[in-house]
């Protein structure tokens, strides 16, 4: 399968952080802080409609410990 990474919407990832047990923290301007049971603090860009920028999702995928599949089977 590929690596390549899909477009993900700033609602779709906080769905897909919802699902991994983030709850929303607070709010800063346009960027959401969820957070998890163990403190892990993930930012998430909140632009609309736009699709997240490839290399601010790769980190929040990173940050959230969540692999490239699993991003997909969750979408």
């Amino acid at each position: 399968m590929s690596n390549k990474l899909p477009a993900v919407t700033s609602k779709q990832m906080i769905k897909i952080l919802e699902k991994k047990g983030f709850l929303f923290s607070r709010q800063n301007g346009s960027h959401a802080i969820y957070k998890n049971k163990d403190n892990v603090r993930v930012t998430v860009p909140i632009h609309g409609k736009k699709d997240i920028a490839i290399g601010t999702l790769s980190q929040i995928l990173d940050d959230a410990k969540i692999t490239t599949e699993e991003l997909k089977s969750l979408l």
